[in-house]
This record gives C-alpha cells, structure tokens and sequence, in this order.
C-alpha cells in the first residue's frame, strides 16, 4: 500500500523527479530538510477549511523561524511523510478527498473510538494502526 512516489507527490516535492524517490532516497529527502511548503500543502489537503490545523503539525512560533530557512528539522519531516502515507493509503481506499478526510477525522472503533488523524500525528504506531486498518478496509477483512 505504500509506495514513496505517491508520499513525495503528497509532500508537493517536485514532480519532474516523482519517480526518483525510492524510499531510501525519500528518507534522506527528510533527513535533509523537507521545504516549509510541504506543511502548507498538507494542511491544505487534510483540513482544507482549517488554517489552524497546519500548527498540530508545527507549533506557530517555530514554524515561522523555520520559514526564515525554508527547512523542517528531520522530526518535522517524518512526522509529515506520515500523515503523507496515511493520506495516500486513505485515498486510495476511499477514492475521493471528502471521503478519505472523513475517515481520518472522525472517531473509528478499532481505534477506540480516537480519531484516526491525531493518532497519526501523536506516533508512528498510532499511523501503523490506521493503515493496519486501511488495509483492512481495501482487502475486504474486518474493519
């Protein structure tokens, strides 16, 4: 279900080079410094309608010192290539922006009863169970 291509687009990195990220290559992308930008568009993405949301992501005051460099710190971007997986896990599950967001921020059962969207943004375990359970979704098992 995951394919790093698909996390680099969801990311805005450039599209020429989609192609060229093999997941090694996208970890060393992040290790380096994912642009600012790749905040705004996956803000934008999840939460359209919320101009907050981009400060679960990145507290407000470092965001704006990390604007002056245009880079986010390894943490930053890993926590970013996260939710990128989950998006694009979500959208392909669902097919459609609406639905995958709908998914992602309403409470879900297997993840008692937590919303899917905050657990993967607290950890990578919390991002694992989504997808565990996006798969389940997409493969016809319990869900």
């Amino acid at each position: 279900m995951f394919a790093s291509s698909a996390v680099a687009a969801v990311l805005g990195l450039p599209a020429k080079s989609l192609e060229a990220y093999s997941p090694v290559a996208l970890i060393s992308r992040i290790e380096h410094g994912l642009p600012v930008k790749a905040i705004d568009k996956i803000a934008h993405l999840l939460a359209p309608d919320d101009a907050q949301f981009k400060y679960r992501l990145v507290p407000k005051a470092t965001l704006e010192r990390r604007r002056t460099t245009n880079k986010l710190s390894p943490d930053e971007g890993a926590r970013l290539a996260r939710l990128a997986k989950v998006w694009s896990a979500a959208r392909d599950v669902w097919g459609a922006d609406d639905k995958a967001r709908d998914f992602l921020f309403r409470p879900h059962p297997m993840a008692e009863d937590k919303r899917p969207i905050d657990l993967v943004i607290q950890s990578e375990f919390g991002a694992e169970l989504i997808i565990d359970i996006l798969g389940g979704l997409k493969y016809g098992t319990a869900a």
